[in-house]
């Protein structure tokens, strides 16, 4: 049975998603890409998965670097996530003249998102015409406030607020 390619376009534009913009921060410079194929795959350990087009400028920034950010933006942040998903001068040469600091891997975190995750590339595995990335988080927060910190790190950080956040919270 053949798919047309539009029409799966169109059936699957109608499952309600998430808008991210992913980043990342390699030798060649900051890259980013507005991405709705993102999901979280295990608690232990935290694993998330996000999906890009082969041919995306961010693609080889990814590859190399090893690292990403899954920014959750606003509603207020729809001009980024516009920005992000387009092949303009704007994103590649000046990274949408979005403000941002840099996580624990180095990647960019959009400043004013709802919240963000930092993850390490720990398996990347071909999806079609995209590249699937599997990525262990290494930190993420929400608000300004990171949640949480691997073993190591948080070994010598007197942050405890995930442990705080853990204790607080029920999980089902």
């Amino acid at each position: 049975m053949t798919i047309e390619k539009d029409f799966f376009r169109q059936v699957m534009g109608q499952f309600p998603t998430g808008v991210t913009v992913v980043t990342t921060a390699a030798t060649e410079g900051l890259s980013g890409l507005t991405v709705n194929s993102f999901t979280s795959v295990s608690l232990e350990p935290p694993l998330v998965l996000i999906c890009v087009d082969l041919k995306s400028h961010t693609l080889p920034f990814l590859r190399t670097s090893g690292f990403f950010a899954v920014n959750f933006l606003t509603s207020e942040q729809e001009a980024l996530s516009r920005c992000f998903a387009t092949t303009s001068a704007e994103r590649y040469e000046y990274f949408c003249h979005a403000p941002y600091h840099s996580a624990a891997t180095g990647s960019p975190i959009l400043d004013g998102v709802l919240a963000f995750i930092d993850a390490r590339i720990v398996a990347e595995y071909p999806g079609g015409d995209h590249a699937v990335f599997l990525g262990q988080v290494e930190a993420m927060g929400t608000e300004g406030k990171v949640l949480f910190l691997p073993d190591a790190q948080r070994a010598n950080s007197t942050l405890t607020e995930w442990e705080e956040y853990n204790s607080s919270n029920t999980h089902s």
